[in-house]
């Protein structure tokens, strides 16, 4: 993202870092520290902003509530973080899966394509 993009395609990607960890923390409910908890185990890594402080994307903050419900449940915090990014990987090898079936089933029968 350069500095000449507008603010309007800022607010509409989901990878931009919009939210400090204070606000964060407070959009999901949470603790600064369950999100350094949640940091520390690799589930998000935060930007840094030009000072040093955490800033989280809207999907980072989709991935935290995530675990953060299995949390509520009594998972323990590791626990979560593992099943959070086995999900995720699953998901992308599914996507994958499904767009390769989707490119096999277009080429024609015999072609080398």
């Amino acid at each position: 993202m350069t500095a000449d993009t507008p603010l309007s395609g800022r607010l509409d990607d989901d990878d931009y870092p919009a939210y400090t960890m204070g606000r964060a923390a407070e959009m999901l409910g949470t603790t600064p520290a369950f999100l350094r908890a949640i940091g520390e185990a690799r589930l998000i890594t935060p930007l840094r902003s030009e000072g040093g402080h955490r800033r989280y994307s809207r999907y980072q903050l989709r991935v935290a509530a995530r675990a953060r419900e299995l949390v509520d449940k009594g998972t323990p915090i590791e626990a979560a973080c593992r099943i959070v990014i086995l999900e995720d990987q699953l998901e992308e090898a599914q996507r994958i899966n499904a767009e390769y079936r989707r490119r096999a089933g277009h080429e024609a029968p015999g072609s080398s394509g």
